[in-house]
Parts: C-alpha cells; sequence; structure tokens
C-alpha cells in the first residue's frame, strides 16, 4: 500500500465547465483535507483549480500552488493558497510538482491538463517515477481519450501492462484515495519494457 502525504492535481482553469466537474473538484479538495493530505496544484485561482483549492481550505487543509513567474505577473496565481513556489518555466512548474508529491490525479481539463497527464504517463513508463496515478473520470468525460488509449494498445503503440497498470479510473471523488492507495506496485525496472 502507498503513502499519501502530498498528492498533485492537474485540472481546468476554466469557469464556465458543468457544474458537476466544480462539484467533484471541490469535494475531492474535502478528502485531502479531511484525511491530513497536502493539494499541490497549478496555483489558479479560478475553475476547477479554484474549487478544488477552496474544498481543501474549507476543511482547513494545506495547499500549496507552483506557478511560473508570467503566471503571477498576469495576476493568475490563488492568494489563498497556504504556500506558493514560483518557478521560471512551465517545465520546471512540472517537474517540481512531480518532485514534491506521492500521486498524481487528473480531473477534467483542457490541453494543459492533458499534456501534464501524458508528460507525468510517459515518464512512468520510462520508470522516472513509480507513483500512482489516477484519473477522475467525472461524468465520463475521459471515455474518449481511454478509447484512444485501447486503440494505441491495439495498434501496439502501447504494451498492455502501460495500459492496465500504469493508472487507475474512477467516477467519484470517494474512490480516489482508495485507488491511489491501492495502486499496483511499479518498479523503475520498468523501463525494459518501454520498447514495443
Amino acid at each position: 500500500m502507498h503513502t499519501l502525504q502530498t498528492i498533485s492535481v492537474y485540472c481546468s482553469s476554466s469557469n464556465q465547465v458543468r457544474p458537476s466537474f466544480f462539484a467533484a473538484a471541490r469535494r475531492l479538495g474535502e478528502l485531502f483535507a479531511e484525511n491530513g493530505i497536502r493539494l499541490v496544484y497549478g496555483d489558479g485561482g479560478i475553475g476547477l483549480m479554484g474549487a478544488i483549492a477552496e474544498g481543501a481550505l474549507s476543511k482547513g487543509g494545506e495547499v500549496t500552488g507552483v506557478i511560473p513567474q508570467f503566471m503571477v505577473d498576469e495576476g493568475w496565481n490563488n492568494p489563498r493558497s497556504t504556500s506558493t513556489h514560483v518557478v521560471q518555466t512551465m517545465h520546471e512548474r512540472k517537474a517540481y510538482i512531480e518532485s514534491i508529491s506521492d500521486a498524481m490525479v487528473a480531473l477534467p481539463g483542457g490541453i494543459g491538463t492533458l499534456e501534464e497527464l501524458a508528460e507525468c504517463l510517459t515518464w512512468k513508463q520510462l520508470g522516472l517515477h513509480t507513483k500512482p496515478v489516477v484519473i477522475l473520470n467525472t461524468d465520463g468525460y475521459y471515455d474518449t481519450l481511454l478509447r484512444y488509449l485501447d486503440e494505441m494498445v491495439e495498434e501496439k503503440m502501447m504494451r498492455a501492462i502501460h495500459r492496465e497498470q500504469m493508472f487507475q479510473v474512477v467516477a467519484t471523488p470517494e474512490e480516489v484515495l482508495p485507488a491511489l492507495l491501492n495502486a499496483p506496485q511499479w518498479s523503475s525496472a520498468i523501463r525494459r519494457d518501454a520498447a514495443i
């Protein structure tokens, strides 16, 4: 079973997404705080980023934002985060978030969220990290992506073990922590199987 003290979350900064996405994000933040888990995220104050942070803060949780300086200059940071780590580039942001996290969770999001999730899974496939990853598939948002990953396996672009064990998929916030805690153990030796 994995130890979870700090979990990073990738998610949308859009304020125009469906209410169920906001509700799920806020609830996940509450669950983190209720279980003594620190939230690490991109330090946005709006959209699902703002919702998960507010959920955690509403229950007295710790929230660490990681944000590039240019976003701070635009005023995109969340002043309510309990701590903020400012970096220079998007690459540094992702690397730092991964380095301080025990696990990663993807909520619904746009191209930025997709890119973060894809890089996180690429690193895991190569054995650069062995941490559990969960996709919170609220309202089936990620169904199309999951079908695409199945097609990758069918077309021999990805090994079945990577599709089946690199990440777990859940439908509700309440399932996230159990899925992370019980995720299959991953070894850096897996990189020997990275090539098809």
